[in-house]
């Protein structure tokens, strides 16, 4: 589901869960313990397997389970983003392929983001639902005013695109990006760790504030929008439209 391996002193953290790293509750309570875990350890590499580094959702996880799960799954969606958003440690995406939705979120929320394929962006009001407070949030944080545009249009940015919106910082080879993001997180992990994570909850403290204060106005609205009938339905329709295209 996840792998930890330790490379030049950085702890590469790797999802490997299906084909495409869909976000189910098993996988994100895995990362939430995996990240926490390594919260005192060296700097972090994320990275996914394959084509992809996560497609976000497990829609159909969402339609099978219905209003329960929706209930129990959102709040641990939102705190995986928060995991790896507040880990005290240097974090570096190595995006590897496809980040769409929950896989754009997580990408966003490391410190330093480098892509070497696939498409990456928000995709969830395409698919008839709203976006949790920490997610729209994070990704902010790194795309400042195309937050608008991303949100709103659902659009996936190649590798170029993504570093000029700022959701990446560099488009690299993909025979090099695991190197390169295991040398960037090995650059940043020999600042005192004490000053690094002062430094770096110095730079999110608008965030976490702004999360802080909307989260319980808006994320009640998220849940029901997600958990309704008409929710479920308009993800069914959109999974319906994904098989009718391959």
């Amino acid at each position: 589901m996840i792998g930890v391996e330790e490379r030049d002193g950085v702890v590469v953290v790797r999802l490997a869960h299906g084909k495409v790293n869909a976000l189910d509750l098993e996988l994100l309570r895995t990362l939430i313990d995996t990240m926490r875990g390594l919260a005192d350890g060296p700097a972090v590499v994320l990275t996914g397997t394959g084509g992809v580094f996560s497609a976000g959702v497990d829609l159909r996880r969402v339609v099978a389970g219905g209003p329960d799960y929706v209930r129990e799954f959102l709040p641990v969606l939102s705190a995986a983003f928060l995991a790896v958003y507040d880990h005290p440690r240097p974090v570096v995406a190595a995006v590897n392929g496809h980040a769409i939705a929950g896989g754009c979120v997580l990408v966003a929320g490391c410190d330093v983001r480098l892509m070497a394929a696939g498409t990456i962006g928000l995709s969830e009001l395409l698919v008839g639902v709203p976006f949790p407070t920490a997610a729209l949030e994070i990704v902010r944080s790194a795309a400042g005013p195309a937050i608008g545009d991303l949100a709103l249009t659902g659009r996936r940015c190649s590798p170029d695109e993504a570093v000029r919106v700022g959701l990446v910082d560099a488009v690299v080879p993909g025979d090099e990006l695991l190197d390169r993001a295991v040398a960037r997180a090995g650059a940043l992990g020999r600042v005192p760790a004490a000053v690094y994570a002062l430094t770096k909850e110095q730079v999110h403290r608008p965030v976490r504030r702004r999360i802080e204060q909307w989260a319980p106005v808006d994320d009640p609205r998220v849940t029901q929008a997600w958990a309704s009938e008409s929710g479920r339905a308009a993800i069914a329709g959109y999974l319906d439209g994904l098989a009718r295209r391959t």
